[in-house]
């Protein structure tokens, strides 16, 4: 195959989708890759690092399959081919014109964040590896904001009690916020509507939020809760939450607005100094006085609501996605001539195509 990488023109974006490392194993298996000038610049990758890992550098679009890490721009899908294999994440549920604007240049479109969450697919699950990044730079956004140690701390002038947090919503992101605050010395607790993330919370030396609430939903996702569940979860965690330094939230319904868990009641009751941190900015927030991108403080709390945290860590949120896109590509090419081949009877293949030849999926 011939691949090539763009440089990102999303505001703010500093990953890249391939990273020199995994260009060097996709040069040994026989592929090209061509890597627009700059594009690993944002990302402390110089172009030489790319040409000494067996890259040209040159223009990307011309290329058989072209990955990146933001959906393309308007600009971008000018340059897009026919014959061209989009790689990246394309927001599909919540982007239809988007993915109406790819079809119109009678591509083919893989999600990244489509790709089933099965086993086998592990490796390829950006959605994941860009979770775990936002998580810990949650925790220690909370660690930042707060008025008080996380810690417990025993000094001459007395011991000074460890933050307590909660963490409200328990995939990878809230999992990995969950760790990060525990090394940090905070006394942790985690929450989700999903009965069974309660063993993975304990298992990090957590406790338990028990609401009494179910929502198991298909794919390792919530399901959404009815009206009268979420009635009666908003006003137990509301109790709950006053109780806590700092509150992280990562709650997700694919393709819907954000839940909202945190009510301006309970962020008014909130101790002054409480910090919240709002991983669901992109799509509403889950606390109600949430303002995505802005940190604000309101009753004396601080409302912290960055969006795309993977690309305030470029370095190492481009390497995994590299990584993730490396197994992918591998799964679509033939096994014997290395050529662009996917089988759309492959699960991952036809779960991850929201496009294919023009036509939306």
């Amino acid at each position: 195959m011939k691949i090539g990488v763009p440089k990102e023109s999303a505001e703010d974006e500093r990953r890249v989708a391939l990273v020199p490392e995994v260009v060097r194993k996709l040069v040994g298996k026989g592929h090209e890759i061509v890597v627009e000038g700059g594009a690993g610049q944002a990302a402390l990758v110089p172009d030489e690092l790319y040409t000494d890992a067996g890259a040209t550098i040159g223009d990307p679009w011309g290329a058989e399959v072209v990955v990146k890490v933001a959906a393309p721009s308007a600009e971008e899908l000018g340059r897009i081919g026919g014959s061209t294999t989009l790689i990246g994440f394309l927001n599909p549920r919540g982007n239809p014109d988007g993915l109406q604007a790819i079809a119109a240049t009678g591509a083919t479109a893989f999600a990244v964040e489509a790709i089933p969450r099965i086993s086998r697919a592990q490796a390829m699950d950006g959605l994941s590896s860009q979770s775990n990044v936002s998580g810990y730079k949650a925790a220690l956004l909370g660690a930042t904001e707060s008025t008080r140690f996380y810690p417990m701390l025993m000094t001459a002038a007395g011991t000074v009690p460890p933050a307590k947090v909660l963490v409200l919503g328990i995939g990878v992101a809230g999992l990995q916020a969950l760790a990060t605050a525990r090394r940090l010395g905070a006394q942790t607790t985690g929450y989700d509507v999903r009965p069974e993330t309660a063993e993975q919370v304990e298992s990090l030396g957590a406790k338990w939020l028990d609401l009494g609430i179910e929502a198991a939903g298909e794919g390792g996702y919530a399901r959404e809760l009815t009206d009268d569940e979420k009635a009666r979860q908003q006003q137990a965690l509301t109790d709950a939450t006053k109780g806590f330094d700092v509150v992280i939230t990562t709650a997700l319904v694919p393709g819907r607005p954000a839940p909202r868990l945190v009510t301006a009641e309970a962020v008014e009751g909130m101790k002054p100094g409480s910090v919240i941190v709002d991983l669901a900015g992109e799509t509403g927030g889950n606390c109600e006085l949430t303002e995505p991108g802005q940190t604000v403080v309101k009753h004396n709390v601080t409302i912290v609501s960055p969006l795309n945290l993977p690309a305030t860590m470029p370095e190492h949120a481009s390497a995994l996605y590299a990584r993730n896109l490396q197994a992918l590509l591998e799964l679509l090419a033939d096994d014997e001539s290395g050529a662009l081949a996917p089988d759309f009877e492959d699960e991952i293949v036809a779960g991850a195509c929201v496009v294919k030849n023009g036509e939306v999926l």
